[in-house]
């Protein structure tokens, strides 16, 4: 199972980024994001892999494809890039991924003999509901913040776009 899912978020990632057709890559994402999720289920964390298939494959991938349907853009084909681009993108994933894998070659992992820790829903509540010290109220908020932002200016720029095109 990890080979197919490692497969299936490689081939889909990719397909995402060289896709033409901008619906395509927003359901590549929605693999690489499903994926991912079946991953978290292997290594039984269910609680990450509940948050994946909820907030990213759940909410990110579907605010997308609405954007891209509210825009009308579902017919958009990106151009060829340019040889330059292209040249410059491959080198900068080349030497990226270059520097991930010298980095965990280069790391000592070691097995560690602390014991599992028992769950309890109350604490992980709590956690998720606090804005101190391990909480994680502050980081969605921002996060969302961003992607309401990131949302409405993709939407006034496509509009925007429309509009010039039907006035020449």
């Amino acid at each position: 199972m990890f080979y197919m899912f490692s497969g299936i978020i490689l081939i889909c990632s990719l397909l995402t980024i060289t896709t033409r057709r901008i619906l395509r890559a927003a359901v590549y994402l929605l693999c690489v994001l499903l994926a991912t999720a079946g991953l978290y289920f292997m290594l039984k964390y269910q609680f990450m892999a509940a948050v994946q298939l909820t907030l990213y494959a759940g909410g990110i991938v579907v605010l997308i494809i609405f954007s891209i349907l509210l825009t009308s853009h579902i017919t958009h084909r990106f151009k060829h890039p340019d040889l330059v681009k292209l040249i410059m993108g491959v080198s900068t994933a080349l030497v990226g991924g270059g520097l991930v894998i010298a980095t965990i070659l280069s790391h000592p992992f070691q097995t560690g003999t602390t014991s599992e820790l028992p769950v309890n829903m109350t604490e992980i509540g709590n956690q998720l509901l606090s804005t101190g010290k391990n909480g994680y109220v502050l980081p969605f908020e921002l996060i969302s913040i961003l992607l309401l932002a990131a949302m409405i200016a993709a939407i006034v720029i496509a509009k925007k776009d429309k509009n010039k095109n039907s006035e020449i």
